[in-house]
């Protein structure tokens, strides 16, 4: 005879719920120490450069940023396409280095970023990513990066990012 539904419904304890999610975490090693290399300041920009390769920045009067990036497992989800994390990361790195070149050297942050995920990039295939400024003004600078499979040249994702100029200030 099937259990009734009263008796199947987990306790709702917030004391519960705080084990449960507890066990989760330990169970994906969340309690394990990050390794040294991870301690580093430059660890997230390190990662980032290490999933590009072969970028070149245009020295046109709207600059243009290109590179190429090959999908490797430690970069992908459980489906083995890029991870969307990835994805954002390497958009921000891209879309920054597009704007530090129409900035001159101004310091810059990111305001926004938006990302739209259209096709998934599979393991070990190579994406271009192309940056480029979609408008420039004395505070802003809007860049529109790309990035499109090589092979087939289909467009996956497409990112706006939104950079903001830090004002100098007058003393």
């Amino acid at each position: 005879m099937p259990t009734p539904p009263e008796e199947r419904r987990k306790p709702s304890s917030p004391e519960y719920h705080r084990d449960r999610a507890l066990r989760f975490f330990r169970f994906h090693g969340a309690d394990e120490p990050l390794p040294a290399s991870a301690e580093r300041p430059d660890a997230h920009a390190a990662l980032v450069r290490s999933l590009l390769s072969s970028a070149a920045v245009s020295s046109s009067p709207a600059p243009r940023v290109s590179c190429t990036l090959t999908v490797s497992p430690a970069a992908t989800n459980v489906y083995n396409t890029l991870h969307g994390g990835a994805v954002a990361a390497v958009a921000e790195a891209v879309g920054m280095a597009c704007a530090s070149a129409a900035a001159g050297g101004k310091e810059l942050f990111l305001g926004e970023l938006s990302t739209t995920y259209l096709a998934a990039a599979r393991v070990n295939s190579e994406v271009d990513i192309e940056a480029q400024i979609l408008r420039k003004g004395r505070s802003v600078i809007v860049i529109t990066i790309e990035f499109r499979l090589k092979d087939i040249e289909k467009l996956c994702y497409t990112s706006r990012a939104t950079f903001y100029i830090m004002p100098v200030a007058r003393l």
